[in-house]
């Protein structure tokens, strides 16, 4: 019998057509709020720039709301993407929010840029490199342990003690080799690069020590991105997916139009533009209740996952929340609290 595994939400507070940010972001509130009440595991904002078609630019600041509205769910960055950044204030920023909400507040942290070249280098502070990366990460750690970087003088009281779990966000051997050898938890993007999911699964596990002076685990924490899109029927699910579609294609078009309306599986895009999304979005579990449940079944038992966070896209906030609904119920979430 495949494992039960918990289930959380990525969220990239995504703004429809004829809706504003202020709207998109209450409809993000509200779906924590539901995602709190129905027992998923925790919620994450994942850091994005420069495109019409999300509003989750600044995840520190939609982490304090949403961890604000709700009781028990763990909220976080999916991630933070690090090179955007001075390492010393995002310490700042999640020390003072793990002040706020204990034990509730995640640190997700990327390399990429979350935005096209040209804002990348606006936004740039640190640089992306492996090292680098890893070198942000141990002084982080040393700020949220006893407040001090472990590789300056540098002080950051705010954080110290609050011990802020660190997760390390990747699609490739590459960012599951940093994660394995910190000791700290990976998560994979399979959701849009599915490419080298097994093979980074395969390298993170074998790379972990949790003899590392950064390690937070005894052992290895892999949790899998899918898109997921539930509704009564197998037909309404993948009608509805055609948004998720219409969303990444404007991407590779590049137009980031704002989310649109549902439309026929026959006009999505071209033929070819459909398979390059197919190929793209294959990691998914789209359907009924009961299709879903086998497909992140199945996704379960072929990668070892410990934990999947699921993301949906959708036009009309009522076909999200109904498709957490769906999900929560097929999946028993809430059913031992």
């Amino acid at each position: 019998m495949t494992k039960q595994v918990p289930l959380s939400i990525l969220d990239l507070v995504s703004v429809s057509e004829g809706q504003g940010p202020a709207e998109a972001i209450e409809a993000a509130m509200e779906a924590a709020q539901l995602a709190d009440r129905l027992g998923y595991h925790r919620v994450w904002y994942a850091e994005h720039h420069n495109t019409a078609a999300v509003a989750s630019s600044a995840t520190q600041v939609l982490i304090g709301r949403a961890a604000a509205l709700t009781e028990r769910i763990r909220v976080g960055s999916g991630g933070v993407m690090l090179p955007n950044h001075a390492p010393l204030l995002v310490a700042e920023q999640y020390g003072t929010l793990a002040q706020m909400f204990p034990g509730r507040i995640d640190l997700g942290l990327g390399r990429a840029p979350g935005t096209d070249p040209v804002t990348a280098h606006a936004l740039n502070r640190t640089a992306a490199d492996p090292q680098s990366f890893a070198s942000a990460i141990w002084d982080l750690i040393g700020w949220f342990t006893n407040g001090r970087s472990n590789s300056t003088s540098i002080e950051a009281s705010v954080a110290a003690g609050t011990r802020v779990p660190i997760w390390v966000l990747g699609s490739t051997t590459s960012g599951a080799s940093i994660a394995g050898q910190l000791g700290l938890p990976f998560s994979i993007a399979a959701h849009f690069a599915p490419d080298q999911v097994q093979d980074a699964i395969a390298v993170y596990r074998q790379m972990f020590s949790a003899e590392a002076p950064t390690a937070q685990l005894t052992e290895p924490r892999v949790m899998v991105g899918v898109n997921v899109l539930v509704a009564d029927t197998d037909e309404e699910a993948q009608f509805q997916f055609s948004t998720h579609q219409q969303m990444f294609l404007s991407v590779r078009r590049g137009t980031r139009d704002r989310l649109r309306p549902p439309v026929p599986p026959s006009r999505v895009g071209t033929v070819s533009e459909v398979q390059a999304l197919d190929s793209m979005l294959r990691v998914r579990a789209v359907g009924s209740p009961e299709t879903v449940r086998i497909s992140l079944e199945a996704l379960v038992q072929r990668t070892g996952a410990d934990e999947l966070i699921t993301t949906t896209y959708a036009h009309d906030p009522a076909v999200r929340t109904r498709s957490l609904e769906l999900l929560a119920e097929t999946w028993g979430l809430g059913e031992e609290s």
